[in-house]
């Protein structure tokens, strides 16, 4: 097992266990906008990149609504077949997500008549980060691949402080962050 490997398996346990450690209550209010120095960040009428949280990511539904309610459309990841490249589709209804159905990761993703759109900023899924802006992803590669055809977004990683680590393996594909948002800081003007 590589080194990588075993990191995530690491990664995936540690924050199972932070999130199953925070209260219901602490959870629902964790991260329901983005902070200001990232808003003045991505003016109106940007498309902003999100992902649809699995129970243990960094929830992205507060900040959903938030650039949903000020100006700023939003995008998430659509797949059209396990080997197909990541697209982004628009996201219309950040509150009931009546427009998403299951891809075929089983993540949830806007429906496959949605309109494509390629993201000024797009906050990224990670299991670890550096605090010099280095992400430790699922280990598909999609967003690495997403990234490096399009190198004028800007990518911001969503944590949990207990997702912070001293030093990463690094490839040469592995494009460092603009920023990572945690619940107690923010890490920026790293790339």
């Amino acid at each position: 097992m590589d080194e990588k490997h075993k990191l995530r398996a690491r990664m995936r346990a540690e924050r199972q266990a932070h999130v199953a450690a925070l209260p219901v209550a602490t959870r629902a209010l964790i991260l329901l906008r983005p902070p200001a120095p990232l808003v003045a960040r991505i003016p109106e009428g940007a498309v902003v990149g999100l992902y649809h949280a699995n129970a243990n990511e960094a929830p992205t539904a507060g900040y959903a609504r938030w650039f949903y309610e000020n100006g700023r459309r939003i995008a998430l990841p659509w797949f059209a077949g396990r080997e197909a490249p990541m697209q982004f589709r628009e996201w219309t209804d950040p509150f009931e997500g009546s427009d998403l159905e299951a891809g075929p990761w089983g993540a949830m993703q806007p429906a496959e008549d949605a309109a494509e759109l390629v993201p000024d900023v797009a906050f990224v899924p990670l299991l670890g980060f550096t605090a010099d802006g280095h992400r430790l992803g699922q280990g598909g590669g999609h967003y690495d691949r997403w990234l490096a055809a399009n190198p004028a977004a800007v990518p911001i990683g969503l944590a949990w402080d207990v997702q912070r680590l001293e030093s990463l393996p690094l490839e040469d594909h592995d494009r460092p962050l603009a920023a990572v948002v945690t619940p107690t800081r923010i890490y920026e003007d790293l790339a």
